[in-house]
């Protein structure tokens, strides 16, 4: 259903370390326009224990927040008179950062009497490409980032099924802690990226976890303890041995992407025989890896799909993505009352058969 109206959204998104705020517009047709998008990083914060501290994380939304939404609203041209609604992202994700954001956006709903929208992080990612792209569903989308490894069937605005999802490790959380075995530093996936680009990826042999199966889910635990066990192998650890178990890494794990997707494919093929443009849609923070994509851009080709990526800006987590899957459900009618909560897990498919971890059902 596309928009009658133009509509003028405030997105926040503080789920994990990114303290985000944006304007986003939906105009009449259903194209979109973003007015403003700051995103303010943690990481320095976080690198010296190797990972996100949700305690750490939770204070400095608290910190950061009000100068981010005056930064996105002064970006954005816009006073609060101006918004149709505030939408923030209520789930999956860290209970306090979660808080933070939907506490605030709460609040400026309510002096505005303007509606709120609770967004699913998940369903801003699987959405994104509307707003970059122009694309309208269905597509298969992927979503591959520290916390999530999903393959997923976007049917329509609010209705996915899913096909796969990790059984163990989410993919950005097995790139960070081969970064952190080898000393690379935190954020381990850009470091391991950067790292792979002067390696040899034949030099050891790793296993492509699930390759070969039916099926769609992921498993990463098996390589990354492979990993583990070839630095132990060596007696001392040299810059070219870490650049050639980063290149052996990020080989297997395209390789093992490749044959989880080319099931994904042939399913979704077969569920929509009738369908003109086939998409492959890759979000999340994973997504920003240049081999990672070339690997599926080709796995894609071969099977009759386009892949589409958002800009690499937009990988990692950003609020225009919330502020616009918050402006497509206001638009449909929705909007959710001020008692809503924060949800640490929030499947986009609850029915799907349970598994553990990536925000599913455990």
């Amino acid at each position: 259903m596309a928009s009658e109206k133009t509509l003028t959204v405030l997105g926040i998104e503080t789920s994990c370390d990114e303290t985000a705020a944006a304007v986003v517009r939906l105009l009449p047709g259903g194209r979109g326009e973003i007015l403003s998008d700051v995103v303010l990083s943690q990481v320095a914060e976080h690198a010296e224990y190797g990972g996100v501290v949700p305690e750490i994380a939770a204070r400095a939304h608290l910190v950061y927040i009000n100068d981010m939404l005056r930064r996105a609203m002064d970006d954005a041209g816009v006073d609060r008179r101006d918004l149709d609604a505030v939408a923030a992202t209520a789930g999956p994700g860290l209970m306090g950062g979660l808080l933070v954001g939907m506490m605030t956006a709460k609040a400026i709903a309510l002096a505005g009497k303007i509606p709120f929208v609770a967004v699913n992080h998940l369903e801003a990612h699987a959405l994104s490409p509307g707003l970059v792209e122009g694309l309208l569903p269905p597509w298969l989308l992927l979503l591959i980032s520290g916390g999530h490894t999903q393959l997923l069937a976007v049917e329509e605005i609010g209705r996915y099924r899913r096909y796969g999802t990790t059984i163990d490790d989410a993919l950005g959380e097995a790139f960070d802690k081969v970064a952190k075995m080898l000393g690379l530093g935190y954020p381990g996936g850009p470091a391991v990226e950067r790292m792979a680009e002067r390696g040899d990826p034949d030099r050891f042999t790793l296993p492509r976890p699930m390759k070969g199966r039916e099926g769609c889910h992921f498993s990463f635990s098996g390589l990354k303890t492979a990993v583990r066990t070839a630095i132990l192998r060596l007696e001392t650890v040299t810059e070219r041995d870490k650049a050639d178990i980063c290149a052996s890494f990020q080989k297997a794990v395209a390789e093992t992407l490749a044959d989880r997707l080319a099931n994904a494919c042939a399913r979704f093929r077969a569920e929509h025989p009738g369908l003109e443009a086939r998409n492959l849609v890759v979000a999340g923070g994973v997504a920003a890896n240049r081999a990672l994509r070339k690997a599926m851009e080709e796995e894609a080709a071969r099977h009759g799909f386009r892949l589409v990526a958002p800009p690499l800006h937009m990988c990692t987590d950003n609020a225009a993505m919330v502020a616009w899957a918050g402006a497509l459900r206001l638009a449909r009618g929705h909007s959710d009352p001020l008692d809503t909560p924060a949800r640490a897990r929030w499947p986009l498919d609850p029915d799907a058969e349970p598994a553990a971890f990536a925000g599913v059902k455990a």
